[in-house]
Protein backbone atom coordinates (compact mmCIF):
# COMPACT_ATOMS: atom_id res chain seq x y z
CA UNK A 1 0.00 0.00 0.00
CA UNK A 2 2.85 2.35 0.86
CA UNK A 3 4.47 1.71 -2.53
CA UNK A 4 1.26 2.57 -4.40
CA UNK A 5 0.98 5.90 -2.55
CA UNK A 6 4.59 6.68 -3.38
CA UNK A 7 4.05 5.93 -7.08
CA UNK A 8 0.92 8.10 -7.16
CA UNK A 9 2.82 10.94 -5.44
CA UNK A 10 5.67 10.69 -7.96
CA UNK A 11 3.17 10.75 -10.85
CA UNK A 12 1.46 13.84 -9.42
CA UNK A 13 4.79 15.63 -9.01
CA UNK A 14 5.82 14.71 -12.56
CA UNK A 15 2.51 15.97 -13.97
CA UNK A 16 2.87 19.23 -12.05
CA UNK A 17 6.43 19.65 -13.34
CA UNK A 18 5.29 19.02 -16.91
CA UNK A 19 2.45 21.54 -16.53
CA UNK A 20 4.89 24.16 -15.21
CA UNK A 21 7.32 23.47 -18.03
CA UNK A 22 4.56 23.78 -20.62
CA UNK A 23 3.40 27.05 -19.04
CA UNK A 24 6.90 28.53 -19.10
CA UNK A 25 7.51 27.45 -22.69
CA UNK A 26 4.16 28.85 -23.88
CA UNK A 27 4.58 32.24 -22.17
CA UNK A 28 7.86 33.59 -23.48
CA UNK A 29 6.52 36.95 -24.67
CA UNK A 30 8.41 39.84 -23.08
CA UNK A 31 6.33 42.39 -21.20
CA UNK A 32 7.02 45.28 -18.84
CA UNK A 33 4.73 45.94 -15.91
CA UNK A 34 3.95 49.40 -14.53
CA UNK A 35 2.25 50.05 -11.19
CA UNK A 36 1.99 53.35 -9.33
CA UNK A 37 4.88 54.86 -11.25
CA UNK A 38 7.13 51.85 -10.71
CA UNK A 39 8.00 49.85 -13.81
CA UNK A 40 9.90 46.65 -14.40
CA UNK A 41 12.31 45.72 -17.17
CA UNK A 42 10.91 43.54 -19.94
CA UNK A 43 10.80 39.91 -18.89
CA UNK A 44 8.76 36.87 -19.99
CA UNK A 45 5.19 36.66 -18.68
CA UNK A 46 6.00 33.39 -16.94
CA UNK A 47 8.52 35.16 -14.69
CA UNK A 48 5.90 37.58 -13.39
CA UNK A 49 3.31 34.86 -12.87
CA UNK A 50 5.84 32.66 -11.06
CA UNK A 51 6.90 35.55 -8.81
CA UNK A 52 3.25 36.29 -8.01
CA UNK A 53 2.69 32.62 -7.15
CA UNK A 54 5.71 32.56 -4.82
CA UNK A 55 4.62 35.82 -3.15
CA UNK A 56 1.14 34.39 -2.60
CA UNK A 57 2.56 31.19 -1.17
CA UNK A 58 4.59 33.23 1.32
CA UNK A 59 1.91 35.76 2.25
CA UNK A 60 -1.07 33.36 2.42
CA UNK A 61 0.05 31.28 5.42
CA UNK A 62 1.10 34.45 7.26
CA UNK A 63 -2.38 35.93 6.82
CA UNK A 64 -3.92 32.64 7.96
CA UNK A 65 -1.86 32.76 11.15
CA UNK A 66 -2.94 36.35 11.78
CA UNK A 67 -6.60 35.41 11.31
CA UNK A 68 -6.29 32.44 13.65
CA UNK A 69 -4.55 34.62 16.23
CA UNK A 70 -7.25 37.31 16.02
CA UNK A 71 -9.96 34.66 16.39
CA UNK A 72 -8.40 33.41 19.61
CA UNK A 73 -8.11 36.96 20.90
CA UNK A 74 -11.81 37.59 20.24
CA UNK A 75 -12.71 34.38 22.09
CA UNK A 76 -10.65 35.54 25.09
CA UNK A 77 -12.40 38.92 25.07
CA UNK A 78 -15.83 37.22 24.98
CA UNK A 79 -14.87 35.00 27.92
CA UNK A 80 -13.81 38.06 29.95
CA UNK A 81 -17.07 39.84 29.09
CA UNK A 82 -19.11 36.96 30.46
CA UNK A 83 -17.43 37.27 33.88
Amino acid sequence: MRGVKRVILVLIVLLAALAILAFVLENQQNVALAFLGWSTPQMPVSVFVTLALIAGMLIGPFLGLLRKRNGRRKQQIKSFDSL
